[in-house]
């Protein structure tokens, strides 16, 4: 009997259907995860292309940031599969916005910010934290006789506001000053000139930047008093990393791989100040800054990243006391309304994983 070409055709389709159903029932073909094109089940790797990292700074490039632009240009993000993107921020920037909204995938800012985000439901978390000390003081003159914060009494303080006020107004509270009657707190501009002109009994600076204009001036350490906030315990957490929760729990791989090289670069940075200076003047624009001052600024920046006596291990973790120290400030002084739930602010567990797979 003579088999027509049509059953014969029919008969090889069926045929082809029972192979794939069969090879998909023995796992021939998987599906793979969002992070670093690894499978859901096995972990293994389904793709070479590097996966893409937005990165959200607070500012614009300068030595606040080195390590990460360290990190980029000895390719450390490179040998991790990341290709990173370092946006720069600005004054009308908001580093918590960009991520919440997807614009960013990892974000730069202060504490206070990102605890005035969390209330406002953004949702973001806290991955790292770079600056372990706050680099805010107040600056007098000595010819002030601003020698101790009870001192302030009476005086003209300047600070730029904005968000950066808080540390202040919780350094007059402990010495019993109403900053509406017992000092004349006033907002301070972006340039030091208010204070070298007079204007200004106290102002407001970062050691990294601000006290650094001073010196450059002229002025010399021996003709100024200093208020440090971390001495008189009224610091608040600076610097820090924060992702978005949702980005974050389809991504943990790739923000400790983010964070390794991120670390890695700031060890390089601290070690090697002037040739991290190097990689940050080739961001910066031209003509805004001197390779001088962003040397000084390097150096002062890694003195908050790694405090004298702090273990090199430490590098990225949040500490709980000092969290709860500035989760604490914000909301005795109006930065956020409730009490914030620090157990869900931040998490060790990216520094964690970065560490343990080095």
């Amino acid at each position: 009997m003579k088999i027509k070409p049509q059953k014969i055709q029919a008969s090889l389709v069926i045929m082809l259907v029972i192979v794939i159903t069969v090879l998909a029932g023995c796992g021939g073909m998987k599906s793979t995860s969002t992070d670093a094109g690894a499978t859901a089940s096995t972990g293994e790797t389904t793709s070479t292309e590097p996966v893409t990292v937005k990165l959200q700074l607070k500012w614009v490039p300068q030595a606040q940031f080195a390590g990460y632009f360290v990190a980029k240009d000895k390719g450390y993000y490179e040998q991790e599969g990341l290709n990173v993107e370092i946006l720069p921020g600005g004054p009308d920037i908001v580093p918590e916005q960009q991520v919440a909204g997807g614009s960013a995938d990892i974000g730069v800012d202060w504490v206070g910010s990102l605890l005035t985000s969390q209330e406002q439901e953004m949702p973001l978390i806290q991955i790292a934290q770079i600056f372990q000390k706050s680099g805010l003081v107040l600056v007098s003159k000595k010819t002030a006789g601003i020698n101790t914060p009870a001192d302030l009494k009476g005086k003209k303080v300047g600070n730029w506001m904005g968000g950066n006020e808080f540390e202040l107004l919780a350094l007059f509270d402990k010495y019993g000053l109403d900053p509406n009657k017992d000092v004349s707190f006033t907002k301070q501009g972006f340039t030091m000139d208010q204070f070298l002109g007079g204007e200004l009994d106290a102002a407001s600076a970062m050691t990294y930047n601000e006290y650094q204009i001073l010196l450059e001036s002229g002025l010399k350490d021996s003709d100024l008093n200093v208020i440090d906030m971390n001495n008189e315990g009224v610091a608040m957490l600076e610097d820090n990393l924060f992702a978005n929760k949702e980005w974050l729990d389809a991504n943990k791989e790739t923000a400790a791989k983010f964070v390794r090289a991120s670390l890695k670069g700031w060890k390089d940075a601290i070690a090697d100040p002037e040739a991290a200076v190097d990689s940050v003047m080739k961001q910066a624009e031209s003509g805004s800054t001197t390779k001088e001052h962003q040397l000084k600024m390097m150096q002062e920046v890694a003195k908050l990243i790694q405090p004298q006596g702090m273990d090199e291990a430490k590098m990225g973790y949040t500490d709980e006391k000092m969290f709860q120290q500035t989760a604490d400030i914000a909301l005795k002084f109006g930065v956020i309304k409730e009490a914030a739930n620090v157990q869900e602010a931040y998490t060790n567990e990216i520094v964690d994983m970065a560490n343990k797979t080095q």
